[in-house]
């Protein structure tokens, strides 16, 4: 709580003052404190003394805009994206990448001590890329109209206005070769882009999914309609101009929704998959499958993650929120047996599929809720030296982490989008019985401010 000056806040709207940055948000934004009450600054880094206009207050902190500074940190870069200042895709641009890589150590640290109580257990430096740019292999790119034109991007920050690009320098160079020519086709062509507000128009979304060891791209036409106008020329252009497209696709979403792809999906040309590999492991990825959007540091954090699972070969591991396999058939180059479970039945379908076409044959899969599942199991009496978990950023459920207290694997791996219900759900395991050696952060999505872990935990001895 802020500290009260005879009950009032210490700043009030419009204020004009001076500040020191002393950390950054997890959303990026900069933290300076008046008398204990915080303030957060967006484009602000820790160490810069700067002249704020505070903007907006609430009893528990305000967010202020940066008028001028006093004192730079030596970490600030020039963002080389013209839009960064608009665009809601990246939030750290404006800080050094090793700058960035600090930050997300110390963002890791912070919630260790203060949500997780282990302020003892080692949080390494933050595993980066050589090459922190043009890294993402699936862009979903909006369409909209404004001064009579098609224009496609990404949304504006906290908003669903629409900033009008040509290049975006962390996705694949193939993704902004297909958002400019469909943009200038939908444009000849008179093909007009959805209209959110009076969910008109036909043309909402651009998908592209690129296969990085294979050079093999997907591309996903996501309309509001069925039918849609010049639909062939607009599968010849793309033919004829994009190197490497494998597969066109067409999904078809009627809803008035913020979710971007609907229920019926057509293959237009091509293939159903295209194919991509993690390590020595091949996965087919549909229109619709999950699969990660780094690759590169996906391998890096998978390899992190078997290290710490010090399988043997004789191993039973259990792999919660498993998707389409990706960790589960990692882990079954190792282990004698692995299980998984996922709660969306396509991507079951889509691990069964990966396995086969790795020839792995020690790999059993099911869908359903992890927390349902895996009790079943255990009460069939299927084992688990080892539990490997991968939970969406909201963390575990707890009837999960009540279960693997009660199956009492020898050792739990918690790979993490989410720092703070990674920290949240290591509480609940040590209360249990459980150990964290160590976290070690990668940087899945460089120049934003998410950050993925892995978490080695064992069972102490009784």
């Amino acid at each position: 709580m802020a500290k009260k000056h005879g009950g009032a806040l210490p700043v009030k709207k419009n204020d004009l003052i001076q500040l020191t940055i002393e950390d950054l948000t997890h959303e990026g934004h900069g933290v300076g404190k008046v008398d204990g009450y915080p303030l957060f600054i967006p484009n602000a880094l820790p160490g810069e003394k700067i002249n704020v206009k505070v903007i907006k207050t609430s009893k528990n902190y305000g967010f202020g805009r940066l008028m001028e500074w006093h004192e730079k940190s030596p970490n600030r870069v020039e963002p080389p994206c013209p839009v960064y200042d608009r665009c809601g895709g990246c939030q750290l641009q404006h800080l050094s990448y090793d700058g960035q890589l600090a930050a997300k150590q110390k963002q890791v640290q912070d919630v260790m001590a203060r949500i997780g109580k282990l302020p003892h257990v080692p949080v390494h430096p933050t595993m980066g890329m050589e090459e922190p740019w043009r890294y993402r292999n699936k862009s979903q790119v909006p369409l909209g109209m404004s001064n009579g034109s098609v224009i496609a991007g990404f949304y504006a920050k906290r908003s669903h206005e629409i900033v009008d690009v040509n290049h975006c320098i962390i996705q694949e160079k193939v993704s902004d070769e297909v958002m400019s020519l469909v943009k200038q086709k939908a444009n000849e062509l008179g093909i007009q882009p959805y209209d959110e507000t009076h969910h008109k128009g036909v043309l909402r979304h651009v998908v592209i999914r690129y296969g990085r060891t294979t050079g093999e791209v997907m591309v996903i036409l996501v309309t509001r309609t069925n039918d849609v106008p010049h639909m062939m020329e607009l599968i010849d252009v793309l033919k004829e101009n994009i190197k490497g497209l494998t597969s066109i696709i067409h999904n078809v979403n009627k809803q008035k929704t913020n979710v971007i792809m609907g229920e019926k999906t057509t293959t237009l040309w091509g293939r159903d998959v295209i194919y991509d590999s993690i390590g020595d492991i091949r996965f087919a990825i549909s229109a619709r499958s999950f699969y990660q959007v780094n690759p590169v540091q996906t391998e890096v954090l998978y390899k992190k993650a078997l290290e710490y699972t010090q399988l043997t070969g004789e191993e039973s591991v259990v792999d919660a929120y498993c998707g389409i396999g990706t960790i589960s058939l990692f882990l079954a180059q190792k282990a004698k047996k692995v299980y998984g479970v996922e709660i969306v039945e396509q991507a079951i379908e889509d691990a069964k599929q990966n396995a086969e076409l790795n020839g792995i044959d020690n790999a059993e899969f099911e869908a359903g809720p992890a927390e349902v599942v895996i009790p079943k199991w255990h009460k069939e009496g299927k084992k688990a030296d080892v539990i490997v978990v991968d939970p969406p950023r909201k963390g575990c459920d707890e009837a999960l982490l009540a279960t693997i207290l009660a199956m009492k694997p020898k050792r739990v791996v918690y790979v993490s989008c989410n720092p703070g219900t990674l920290a949240r759900d290591l509480r609940v395991l040590e209360e249990g019985g459980y150990e964290t050696v160590e976290v070690q952060p990668v940087d899945m999505f460089p120049q934003t401010s998410h950050v993925e872990c892995v978490a080695q935990i064992v069972l102490k001895n009784d």
